[in-house]
């Protein structure tokens, strides 16, 4: 599955003729990555509280169809509140806070997403993105038509697997519980137990609740919230990558500030679905300084020129449609194409 094909150069569009060379564009960014530490407690505390307080009326409310409501509420809350954590990890926001770190550790453990996994997989992954070989790990795999064809009957049904919309439906148990939790804890058990401590903290959660009576509770204040955040960030981590006109480079011709604005998109959004992702959707401007606060992301956006004409996919059924119809780098068109048929 790593058998390397010639690539042939970018075309000219990719080129972006005029754009600053990549060192004067980090220094322009760090323009951006200035925190306000009162700013970002205020953020996290009224984030974490509002998610309590879903959690609580979805585990607590007598009858199901007014705990629905609750527990989609506080899976999309959930989702903000993972933005937070991940903008933690990158040291965007609350850098070298001990109360923090405690903070989002336990969070990380009760959404199946442990701090040292996340950290190492997501910092490789914003090193080698929109690489054609080396940027499977913390990211979806991607291939040329070539080397799919190359693949066993195995190889190819597991790539379909890992790309297939259902993987990212099913990614509270596929992307979160394997992938995020036992998968690494057996990979390294000293280096990445609490990946084994949130699967077991999860699982005796529900083993409690039901033995005690209170397994809606549990499904309603933990599960469902879980799902719909854990398979709206696996679409959104998707969408940030796959969506029509991003462009993929060899090791060759692989740029950093590149990855960023030519294989980044920009997700727009409402302003409720802008804050219920914590700016997540500016993905391209986070790509070229990820230490820039979640809340200056649009501000960074408007300031450089060069982020301002970027790879714009929605949450639309259309745009949803045409990323996933995306399956394979085909080197010659210079396009993410489907499966050959």
């Amino acid at each position: 599955m790593t058998t390397a094909t010639a690539m042939e150069p970018a075309p000219p569009a990719a080129a972006a003729t005029g754009r600053r060379t990549e060192k004067e564009l980090l220094l322009h960014s760090r323009e951006y990555t200035a925190e306000s530490t009162a700013r970002s407690w205020g953020y996290t505390v009224t984030t974490f509280l509002i998610l309590g307080g879903l959690v609580a009326a979805a585990a607590l409310l007598p009858e199901w169809w007014m705990r629905l409501p609750f527990s989609i509420l506080a899976g999309l809350t959930a989702v903000r509140a993972f933005c937070l954590f991940h903008d933690f990890q990158h040291g965007a926001i609350l850098r070298q806070s001990k109360p923090a770190e405690l903070l989002f550790f336990i969070f990380g453990e009760f959404i199946l997403t442990p701090p040292s996994v996340w950290r190492e997989t997501h910092n490789y992954h914003h090193q080698h993105t929109a690489k054609l070989i080396g940027s499977h790990i913390g990211s979806y795999p991607m291939l040329t038509p070539a080397m799919y064809a190359g693949l066993t009957p195995l190889q190819k049904f597991m790539y379909r697997l890992v790309r297939h919309p259902l993987n990212m439906v099913f990614a509270i148990f596929t992307v979160f519980g394997i992938g995020m939790c036992l998968k690494p804890f057996l990979r390294a058990p000293a280096k990445h137990w609490a990946g084994l401590l949130s699967l077991v903290l999860v699982t005796s959660l529900g083993v409690v609740a039901g033995l005690t009576g209170h397994l809606d509770a549990y499904v309603f204040g933990w599960f469902i919230p879980m799902a719909v955040a854990a398979s709206s960030g696996a679409y959104l981590f998707y969408a940030q990558h796959n969506f029509p006109g991003m462009q993929v480079a060899d090791r060759s011709t692989w740029t950093f500030s590149g990855a960023a604005l030519d294989s980044s998109s920009y997700m727009k959004m409402g302003a409720f679905m802008n804050w219920m992702t914590a700016n997540i959707g500016f993905h391209h401007v986070h790509h070229l300084n990820a230490t820039i606060p979640f809340y200056r992301l649009p501000e960074a956006m408007a300031g450089i020129p060069e982020l301002q004409h970027p790879g714009v996919t929605s949450w639309g059924p259309s745009d949803i449609a045409k990323a996933l119809e995306l399956k394979l780098w085909d080197p010659e068109k210079h396009e993410m194409v489907g499966y050959p048929r």
